[in-house]
């Protein structure tokens, strides 16, 4: 029987994102493209002041998408 590999990293807060804010991750990715370019950080704060997510969560979203925006 194979095992299931544990999801890690960024990708590991996805399903307490979707649980917690109602929004599924793709939300997130085009809230993330839409909000232009700016640092890390910057994209953190963003997604706290106008979306309420909370830091962990915002971090590891903006960590997930930006290398992909690139």
């Amino acid at each position: 029987m194979p095992s299931e590999e544990k999801v890690k990293g960024p990708a590991s807060y996805f399903p307490s994102i979707e649980k917690t804010y109602g929004q599924p991750i793709a939300h997130w990715e085009q809230v993330i493209a839409k909000a232009g370019a700016l640092k890390h950080m910057e994209l953190v704060n963003h997604l706290k002041a106008e979306h309420g997510v909370g830091h962990g969560h915002a971090n590891a979203l903006v960590a997930w998408f930006v290398p992909k925006l690139k």
